[in-house]
This record gives C-alpha cells, sequence and structure tokens, in this order.
C-alpha cells in the first residue's frame, strides 16, 4: 500500500513523507535501564508507504526472561538466539536516516538505547514518532489507543499479539492511516528529536533508599539528633564526605543535597562561609553544627516516627469504565498554606468549591495546595456518550475548539464551554463537533481544513445561551472521559481484583516555533517537600531513582508523568506536576493546556482538563496526585507563577544549578 496513493490526500507530502523505521521489541520487564531485549523487528517503509525491508529475530538476553505469560519467550525457546550485539550493527543499519515508529515509541527507544549502549554503540536515530501520541491528536472514537484497539479501527488484521515481527506489520498499517487522517485534519506530526545520549545515561544505578522516618523538625540547642531529620552538609569536611553521609544514612537520618525552610541542621566547618547551602540556612534560621558536633550527636541518634503506610482499599473501587466517579468522604477545609513562591496575580481568580456531604466514614483531610488561594475538592461524573443535549448542560457531548479573540475572551468562552457541559479542544481533531469564532478567528490557518470538513461554525453570541443541540453525525465514544474545572477533584479507580494501574497524567498544549515548554513533577512529602534531590522529575532527570514516577515525551507539543502508585514509598504523600517555560514567553501566549488522566500508556482518558487562566506567568501547576485515606486522587490546579522553574523548584526544597 502507498502513502502516494489516491485515497491518501496529502495537502503538502514533505510533511507526511518520511523514510520510516517501524519498530517492535519483546522484554523481560518494564525498566530499560534493569531489563533486556529478548525479541526485536524492524520494518522498513519508503516516502510513498512501500515496504523497502524486513528482520527479526529472538535474542539471548543471558537472564531470565521474566513474564512468560505475556510474551510467551521462555528460556528454552531463546537459547541459542543470538546476543543483542551481534545483531546491533544490523538494526543499526535499518534505523539510519530513517524516523523511528513505535507504539508507546519511548519505552521501545529506551530499550534499544541500552542495548546499543551495552554493545559500546550508539543507537543512530535522530526522530522517533509515537503512534499513541499520533492518535491522540488524531483523535478517533476509540475506547483507548493500544495497539489492537487501533488496528480494529483502522481495519487492519492482527494475527499474533505481543509477536514482534506481526505486531510490526500491524504497526505499519497503523501508521498508513493514522497519516491519513492527519493529513486530513492538516496536524503536524509530533517527531521527538532525539539527540545522542551519553553511554553514562545508560549504566544502572541503584536507586536511593528513601528515608523511612518522618522529619521531627530542626535540630534544639543542645538536643540530640533524631531518625528523619533532613541534613544537608557544605564545604570542606575532615572525614570523607561519603563516610559521613553513609554514617547518617544508618543511622536514620535523611541526607540532603541542598537546604530549605524543612532543614533539620547544616553541617560544616565553615559556619560564616559564602556557599549557597550556608548563605540559605542563614536566610531560613536553619541550625548550624561543625563536623565534630556532628559525629558526637551521631552517636546517639533518637527513635524516629517512621511514615504511615498505606493500606489497601477495604471496598471495591469502580473500574475506568464506571460511569460515574466514586463518592468523596467529607474533609474540613484547609488553611492556606505558603506558596513556594509568590504567584502572580491571576492567581486570584481561581474560584474555591467545595465537596458534596458524603455518608461515609471521614479519612485523613485533603492536603493543601501550594498556592495562596486553593480551591477544595469537587468530584464531576463522568458524562455517559447518550448523556447529550439536556436542558441544563445542552453543550453536553459536544467537544468545542475556540479560535480567535484575545487571551481573556478565549478563556472566557473555554470556560463557558465547559460550564454548559462541552469539552473545549485546544487543537482540531476527529472528535471536534463545534468551532468557536471570535475576533480574528477566522484568520486562523485551521479554518481553510475547517471549512472542508463542513463543521459547524458559530459566533460568540452562541454561547450565551445555546439550545439543545443535535451532534449530528459526529463520532461517538462508549465513555466520555469526565470534564474537570480548574480545582476540580476525583478519584483514580482500582480495578476489581487487579493492582492499581501506572497513571498516566499528559499535558498537551498547541503546537509552539518561539518557545518551548517542559513538565516536571515532585515527589512530595508531609511538608509539601522533595524527601531527595533525585525526586524532581525534568528532562535532565526523567526517571525518579526507583523508577516510580517517569517523565515521557510523545512530542513536542505532549509530555507526561506515568506514576505508579502502587510502588510509592510511603514518603511520598503526593505528586505534583507542572510546566515551565524558558526565556521571555509566558502562557498567556501560548495558551490553553490541555491536561489528561489515563490508566496505563494507552488507557483512554478518564478525566480531562483545559487550563488557560495564565496571562504573563512562565510556571504553572497543572496538576497532582496525592493520597487521601486509602486512596490516590487527582487535583487539576492551574496555578501560574510569574518567576522561572529554579525558584518554583526552591520551594519544594530542590536548589537548581544554573
Amino acid at each position: 500500500m502507498s502513502l502516494a496513493s489516491a485515497s491518501f490526500d496529502v495537502p503538502a507530502t514533505d510533511h507526511y513523507a518520511h523514510d520510516w523505521a517501524l519498530v517492535d521489541v519483546e522484554t523481560s520487564g518494564l525498566v530499560a535501564r534493569r531489563d533486556r531485549v529478548l525479541s526485536v523487528a524492524v520494518v522498513t517503509i519508503g516516502p510513498d508507504g512501500e515496504q523497502t525491508g524486513e528482520f527479526s529475530t529472538l535474542l539471548d538476553p543471558g537472564c531470565d526472561p521474566g513474564p512468560v505469560h505475556v510474551h510467551g519467550l521462555t528460556a528454552e525457546r531463546l537459547r541459542g538466539s543470538p546476543t543483542f550485539d551481534q545483531v546491533a550493527g544490523r538494526i543499526g543499519a535499518m534505523l539510519q536516516d530513517r524516523v523511528l515508529v513505535a507504539h508507546n515509541a519511548q519505552f521501545d527507544y529506551d530499550f534499544l538505547a541500552h542495548e546499543f549502549a551495552r554493545a559500546r554503540m550508539w543507537l543512530p536515530v535522530s526522530q522517533r514518532l509515537c503512534t499513541p501520541a499520533l492518535n491522540r491528536q488524531v483523535d478517533p472514537p476509540t475506547d483507548d489507543m493500544k495497539l489492537g484497539t487501533l488496528a480494529a479501527h483502522y481495519g487492519v488484521p492482527q494475527q499474533h499479539a505481543h509477536d514482534a515481527l506481526d505486531d510490526t506489520r500491524v504497526l505499519a498499517g497503523i501508521l498508513r492511516a493514522s497519516l491519513r487522517q492527519a493529513a486530513r485534519l492538516d496536524l503536524p506530526l509530533p517527531l521527538v528529536a532525539c539527540p545522542p545520549r551519553a553511554e553514562s545515561r545508560f549504566t544502572p544505578q541503584p536507586p536511593k533508599t528513601p528515608c523511612a522516618y518522618r522529619n521531627p523538625g530542626r535540630l534544639a540547642p543542645g538536643g540530640p539528633l533524631r531518625q528523619g531529620m533532613k541534613i544537608a552538609i557544605t564545604g570542606d569536611t575532615a572525614h570523607a564526605r561519603a563516610e559521613l553521609v553513609g554514617r547518617a544514612v544508618a543511622a536514620g537520618l535523611n541526607m540532603m543535597a541542598s537546604v530549605s525552610r524543612h532543614t533539620s541542621v547544616l553541617v560544616t566547618n565553615e559556619p560564616t562561609g559564602d556557599s549557597t547551602k550556608a548563605r540559605r540556612a542563614l536566610a531560613e534560621g536553619v541550625p548550624v553544627i561543625d563536623e565534630h558536633t556532628f559525629l558526637r550527636l551521631l552517636a546517639d541518634v533518637r527513635t524516629g516516627t517512621a511514615h504511615e503506610a498505606t493500606a489497601a482499599p477495604a471496598v471495591t473501587i469502580a473500574s475506568p469504565d464506571a460511569a460515574t466517579a466514586p463518592a468523596a468522604a467529607p474533609a474540613p477545609t484547609p488553611a492556606p498554606a505558603p506558596a513556594p513562591a509568590s504567584a502572580s496575580a491571576s492567581a486570584s481568580a481561581q474560584v474555591p468549591v467545595t465537596e458534596p456531604e458524603s455518608n461515609t466514614a471521614p479519612v485523613p483531610a485533603e492536603p493543601v495546595l501550594p498556592s495562596p488561594s486553593p480551591g477544595t475538592a469537587v468530584p464531576v461524573p463522568r458524562q455517559p456518550a447518550d448523556s447529550v443535549g439536556s436542558l441544563d448542560k445542552p453543550l453536553a457531548g459536544h467537544r468545542v475548539l475556540v479560535l480567535g479573540g484575545v487571551h481573556a475572551d478565549a478563556a472566557a468562552a473555554r470556560t463557558r464551554v465547559v460550564e454548559l457541559g462541552g469539552s473545549a479542544a485546544i487543537n482540531l481533531s476527529a472528535s471536534v463537533t463545534d468551532v468557536v469564532l471570535l475576533a480574528r478567528g477566522e484568520k486562523d490557518r485551521r479554518m481553510s481544513r475547517i471549512t472542508a470538513l463542513e463543521l459547524p461554525v458559530h459566533d460568540g453570541h452562541w454561547l450565551t445561551a445555546p439550545a439543545s443541540i443535535d451532534r449530528g453525525t459526529a463520532a461517538v465514544r462508549a465513555q466520555k472521559p469526565q470534564v474537570l474545572p480548574r480545582g476540580g477533584v476525583t478519584d483514580l479507580p482500582v480495578p476489581h481484583g487487579r493492582p492499581a494501574p501506572d497513571w498516566y497524567i499528559t499535558a498537551s498544549w498547541a503546537p509552539q516555533t518561539d518557545c518551548e515548554i517542559d513538565v516536571v513533577a515532585f515527589l512530595l512529602d508531609e511538608d509539601e517537600q522533595v524527601t531527595f534531590d533525585e525526586e524532581f522529575i525534568f528532562y535532565g532527570a526523567p526517571e525518579s531513582p526507583a523508577g516510580t514516577v517517569r517523565l515521557l515525551t510523545g512530542g513536542p507539543a505532549e509530555q507526561t508523568i506515568a506514576v505508579d502508585v502502587a510502588s510509592l514509598p510511603p514518603a511520598t504523600r503526593k505528586v505534583v506536576v507542572a510546566a515551565a517555560i524558558d526565556g521571555v514567553t509566558t502562557f498567556g501566549t501560548v495558551g490553553a493546556i490541555q491536561i489528561g488522566a489515563a490508566a496505563g500508556n494507552s488507557g483512554a482518558p478518564i478525566a480531562r482538563a483545559t487550563l488557560d487562566a495564565a496571562t504573563t506567568e512562565r510556571t504553572m501547576l497543572l496538576a497532582e496526585i496525592y493520597r487521601r485515606g486509602p486512596l490516590w486522587r487527582l487535583r487539576t490546579i492551574g496555578q501560574g507563577y510569574d518567576h522561572g522553574l529554579d525558584a518554583l523548584a526552591r520551594g519544594y526544597g530542590v536548589d537548581i544549578a544554573d
């Protein structure tokens, strides 16, 4: 089949015609720095869509093959197969000068990068394309983005699931069909740049063990050290720094690489020194002791209070396919907490909401947002696909794209769409049912495509009091994600009889040409602080030490924070997801940020929010996943700050080096 065939009407061939290398790997586990590739398949396709090459092989990983029930590759079956280094040259030649395509491409890319590094070779890939990321832009009416689901939707036959070669052939059909849909909608391809990665990045590192004890506070004058105290060291020391840290960790202390207001004590032989830690300790009033005193106190560290483990839910929580979210238990209204840094004036626009009453037993109080005016939780039931056209929610079932207008007007229009029961889109996709034009909206480059698609176009007055409207022939999903307002909260469902899934919080925005947006995450304890610096997840450190929180890049306008809630240590009470812009561009220029929460890397979003209240801000808190009793919950935030990412990180106890 050719991408240049009559059925593939490409308005600008250069945007969609590339040399492609479609890849699938089967692996012994899910952690690329630890697990190994068991089989690999590569299919190459030219710019005209015709297949130009194919290669597949089983591999001897030199280790246990892992979940045989998933991939069917036993140690006996793999015995005698080549090792990866024996086929790396051939695979590299097929990848050279081509765009790597895979289903959840970062997974395959990371595994190949580690395998090439072990073979002392570079992975010759400069760009990759993720088919779920492409289809999240297309937004077909499917229940999820799994390979089999997309294959069924696009009419691609699938013979042997989890067979690398068959999966790659299926992927080829999905790619061709997805490119046709992207061309129909005139969507930019979410190509991800893959610069060469240093081999040291792929050397497995033992994860740092989180401190098992809560921080008891600061060291009292003349008092003892207690387990859980946060200790920082600066300057030259008589004993090796590694020895001091090792003895402190063995005693139950929490060794930190930076100083914050939650630091218990700073150890230094130069109390009047000019180091960053010393200056910060002085500014925050953190006690300071010398090395000799620290060693003396280490001889008698008092017992601390262990972090509370979170018990599993005693009741069955609705699965992600349930029609409504479970009711929330009542919680006291939290008192405002200090912000990690001063917020901009737009933060005051957040409207507080309250949780409904419930007859269930009370659970621990809601965590407090790190903002001057936090909103409390509001669960919002998801809309079934046939729940459309009600009198009070006339836009239920509609997905509305707003074009034109100044930022404030566009933001107000999208807020109104949600108030009327609809969902606010930020990009043109197959799920858009209506378009609203504000001032100069007709000048938007997407209007020609909207006209060709014959989408209904309205002016701003349509949002004043629209009557109940028939969705016509627009695509319908079996289950719509619930639409959360700014500050909205929902429980993360636990599937019946299965462990809690990984949750993927995906942020997306309109493609930008003059700035880059970085999504980051902070793993926070009871004090709204990271336990150690490695629990700040960003592009330079995209994975927490234990691999429980990861940053995934699906394209230049999409990034995801994946959270394995079942494996988070008890010290982690919440995971905050934020975004930052480097330079002078602000979120007012970028426009709306869309947040989606899905169970698994190919799951359908159970909740979605559009956040665009920002104007002059360069950093924004997007969402948080946090513990509430035995459950995990998702809260949308939309809180912006004028300062940069370094100031936001310092508020959470992390110092970013320039």
